[in-house]
């Protein structure tokens, strides 16, 4: 098995809640950096491991490293694959305020609707249709 694990510079709180709204899902789980020393009186919100399921594919995030600034030439690009031009409109609404284009969507000869996009968190997504 493939896991994605994304990395968020300390805002993965806010990329889940956003991830959670866009792929209409809910983190299975959140493990704070905090909850490793229980006996201290900790209020570091960073999150050390979250577990949520994107379209059907397990995703690790967490408020390690991360693309700090938001650069287009990313080493990982995530496709999501959706099965109307509907269903795709309608997740990257919730991106689109924020998000930095790098391929317009467009119709292409192995897609009724395609592009490319990097959030606000600097995760680079390539949304398209079946």
């Amino acid at each position: 098995m493939l896991i994605p694990h994304l990395h968020f510079c300390g805002n993965c709180e806010a990329a889940i809640a956003l991830y959670e709204k866009a792929f209409n899902t809910k983190a299975e789980s959140i493990v704070y950096n905090r909850d490793y020393a229980p006996d201290e009186d900790s209020d570091d919100n960073t999150i050390a491991h979250a577990v949520m399921n994107i379209h059907g594919q397990k995703v690790f995030l967490n408020d390690r490293f991360g693309n700090k600034d938001k650069s287009l030439h990313c080493a990982v690009h995530l496709i999501v694959m959706f099965t109307s031009v509907e269903e795709l409109l309608a997740c990257y609404a919730f991106f689109k305020e924020e998000s930095t284009i790098i391929d317009p969507f467009a119709k292409l000869p192995y897609s009724e609707l395609a592009g490319n996009f990097v959030d606000s968190f600097g995760v680079q997504w390539g949304f398209m249709t079946e």
